[in-house]
Formats: C-alpha cells, sequence, structure tokens
C-alpha cells in the first residue's frame, strides 16, 4: 500500500520559523564538502526542530561550489550556499554566515570533516539546560599532530585564559553554539575568530560561557590550512584581544598612561639636571640623561597625542562602521533555478 505525503505538511513545516542555523566555511574542500553534507543530514535527523545549514565558499578555486551545490534541493534540507567573491580568510567567511543566519540559535563548524556533526544536537541541549549564551567544543582527544598543532594550542589555551580570564581548555575548536542575539552583537575582524569566547565575554558574564567535549576526528582529505607559523599570528592577535578588551571604547587611556609615565619620568630627569646645573655647578651638556629626558619628554607628547587621536578614531568607528569585512558574490539557496 503507498502512502502519500500531505503537501499541507511541507506547507507547515516551511513556516515553522527556523530554531537552528549550522554555519560551515568551506575553502578548497572538493572531496569534503560532499561528505560532510551528508554526515550532517544523518546527525540532524534526530533534531525535532526546524534548522538550516549555510555553507561559505570562502573563494575556492577548486571544485568545492560545484560539489555544493548538487546537494541544492535535496529533500529534507534547507541549504543557503553563500559564495565569496574571493578568499577573505576564515574570520570573515564565519561573519558572513552569522550574518545570513536566520535561527535563534547559531551553531559553526569546520568543513573539514574533523568536526562531528553528530555532538550539535546534544550540544544545543547542553546549552539549553545550562542557561548558556555560548557553548565551546573541547577537543580532549585531539587528533592532531603534538608538535606543530598540539602543544602551540596548549600554550596558546592558557595565554588566553590567562589574559581573557575565560578560562577554557579549547579555545581553537570551531565547534561551537551560539545565542544569535549574542553573537549577533560581536563583529569578527581580522584572524580573530580563535578568540570568539573573548569577545562575547565583553557583552556577556564569562558565566554565560561553557564548555563541552566533543568528538575530534584526524583529517581526511586535502591538506591543513595552518602551519608553525599560526603560533606566532596567534601571540600577536592575543596582544590585540588584550588591548581591545580593556581599551577598545577608552584607547586614550591605554596610550595616555604610557605617556603620563613617560613624561613623570621625563620631569625626574630634568629636575634632577637642573638642580645639577644652576645648584651643584656641573656641566650637563654632554651627559647621556639629559638626551634621556628629552627623547622621553617627546615620547610622552607623542603618546599623549596618540591617545586623543585614537579617542576621535573609535568614536567615529562606533558611530559610522557598518560596513562588512567580506564581499558575497551571490547566493545559491535553489530559488535561482525556480
Amino acid at each position: 500500500m503507498q502512502t502519500t505525503v500531505d503537501p499541507r505538511q511541507g506547507l507547515v513545516e516551511a513556516m515553522r520559523p527556523v530554531e537552528l542555523s549550522l554555519v560551515v566555511p568551506v575553502f578548497n574542500e572538493e572531496e569534503s564538502v560532499g561528505p560532510l553534507v551528508d554526515r550532517i543530514c544523518l546527525a540532524m535527523a534526530r533534531y525535532s526542530d526546524r534548522w538550516e545549514l549555510i555553507l561559505i565558499d570562502d573563494g575556492s578555486t577548486d571544485a568545492t561550489l560545484v560539489n555544493a551545490r548538487k546537494h541544492i534541493g535535496r529533500e529534507g534540507l534547507t541549504l543557503r550556499i553563500v559564495e565569496l567573491q574571493r578568499n577573505f580568510g576564515q574570520t570573515a567567511a564565519m561573519q558572513a554566515g552569522i550574518d545570513a543566519a536566520t535561527g535563534r540559535l547559531i551553531a559553526t563548524m569546520d568543513g573539514d570533516l574533523q568536526n562531528d556533526p553528530k555532538d550539535i544536537p546534544s550540544m544545543v541541549a547542553e546549552l539549553e539546560r545550562r542557561e548558556l549564551d555560548l557553548l565551546v567544543g573541547w577537543r580532549r582527544n585531539r587528533q592532531d599532530g603534538l608538535l606543530l598543532r598540539k602543544i602551540p594550542s596548549w600554550c596558546a589555551n592558557y595565554l588566553i585564559g590567562r589574559i581573557t580570564g575565560v578560562k577554557l581548555h579549547d579555545y581553537g575548536c570551531s565547534l561551537k553554539i551560539y545565542r544569535a542575539s549574542i553573537i549577533k552583537q560581536v563583529k569578527l575582524m581580522g584572524e580573530m575568530h580563535r578568540f570568539i569566547p573573548a569577545w562575547v565575554a565583553g557583552v556577556v558574564p564569562s558565566s554565560r560561557i561553557g564548555e563541552m567535549v566533543v568528538t575530534h576526528h584526524a583529517r581526511q582529505h586535502g591538506q591543513s590550512k595552518y602551519g608553525i607559523s599560526r603560533t606566532f599570528r596567534v601571540i600577536l592577535d592575543l596582544l590585540s584581544v588584550m588591548f581591545f578588551m580593556r581599551y577598545k571604547a577608552r584607547p586614550g587611556h591605554f596610550f595616555g598612561s604610557l605617556g603620563l609615565g613617560l613624561g613623570g619620568i621625563s620631569a625626574l630627569v630634568m629636575l634632577y639636571l637642573f638642580v645639577d646645573k644652576f645648584v651643584l655647578g656641573n656641566d650637563i651638556g654632554t651627559r647621556p640623561m639629559l638626551m634621556v629626558g628629552i627623547v622621553f619628554m617627546l615620547s610622552s607628547v607623542q603618546l599623549i597625542t596618540t591617545g586623543i587621536l585614537a579617542e576621535m578614531i573609535a568614536r567615529t568607528y562606533y558611530r559610522d562602521d557598518t560596513s562588512p569585512n567580506y564581499i558575497v558574490r551571490q547566493v545559491f539557496d535553489g530559488s535561482e533555478n525556480a
């Protein structure tokens, strides 16, 4: 006996609001993107609410986009593919996906099959149970090289936790669940996707950020986009995070404090030399300390004026900055073939 599907059931399903948006940036993952979509569909089959998949093609030069488009119109899958005009980097691609997401919750993961989408439903349930705004995956049994990946990651996680105050075991795991209303308040720039928990901590208390152990697989296709050079970039980015977390809205305090400190040292040096010259009668024209005092005085003036300019730029940024850090070439969702 053949069963028929009531078309009204599909209409009702389409009218339900999207509960979860799954954002996956991909770059030159032609061999992985097909199995990735298959695994996501299999893992989300037990998810009862409506969900959507958003693939961000970050300027791939292989058949990644072509292979991804084959899944548009697949039964039971709401898929949108955002093609960026060129390669903008993982942070910009992730920002593009977050901007395109319509769900109340947003999940992000890598497109190289190392994250396991089977963890997503349980992570969503854990986030709701603990009433968190961000749940970060912890790759406790990480399937990566020890020297080039694990050790630099351990060092970076320790430093980030010490500086930002957000204590997590694994900052670098891309598998995360956010409340959309929170993550959409955070603008990701540069290569700051590694520090998303730190940026979120600037919007909500760190007590609303948690972590959960997740599965991690070894890379099966393609090559890793990261190397040992990433460690040095992480250190530089970490300094930027420290500055922005503490002085983003008041950069004049940072530069002004340095300027006043150097100015104070310069004043003491000059006072000592004044007494030495006009009270004790010693010659100070060839004294290295005179040059040090002058240099510190000039540096103080420069730092204070830099702080004033930084304040002006920050106010302009907060007032006028609405431009994205990526350019979308085209969005594929099946409607272009209708």
